[in-house]
């Protein structure tokens, strides 16, 4: 009877002990962090930065978009199509350049593939067909670009 009460009480003991180890695995395996709100001003100016050079070039220049009205070897009708632009759309700038053998004519500076679209759709009425938006360096401010 005494040798059953020891094994009673050892166990007892063993299962209360096992409970406290276990307890103190649980509390362990708990990790409480506490962040500096500096981190959240930090994380969002990174951001900022993230989005403004996904839009640059290595050089610092604006990637974006611009409509190609012509790609023409002579330079009398391109500097035409260009005064023609200039006339029905005074307020987009209109860019003529030469890569050897063609003169091309493109306007506007979008940022964004569907401001260029959208305008490219408004130029229909005047030149039907030929308009082709293009990946090219534009002017833009970088305010331009937060937005």
């Amino acid at each position: 009877m005494f040798e059953m009460k020891k094994n009673i009480v050892c166990f007892i003991t063993f299962f209360i002990t096992a409970l406290f180890f276990a307890a103190g695995a649980i509390a362990a395996d708990t990790i409480v962090v506490i962040k500096d709100p500096r981190l959240d001003i930090l994380s969002q100016k990174q951001a900022l930065i993230n989005k403004r050079t996904s839009v640059l070039t290595s050089n610092g220049k604006v990637k974006g978009f611009r409509i190609q009205i012509t790609s023409t070897n002579s330079r009398d009708q391109a500097f035409n199509v260009k005064t023609l632009v200039l006339s029905k759309f005074p307020d987009q700038k209109v860019y003529t350049t030469y890569q050897a053998p063609l003169f091309k004519v493109r306007v506007g500076d979008f940022i964004k593939r569907v401001e260029a679209e959208k305008f490219r759709k408004l130029m229909l009425s005047t030149f039907p067909t030929g308009l082709y938006v293009v990946e090219d360096v534009v002017e833009a401010v970088l305010e331009d670009i937060d937005q």
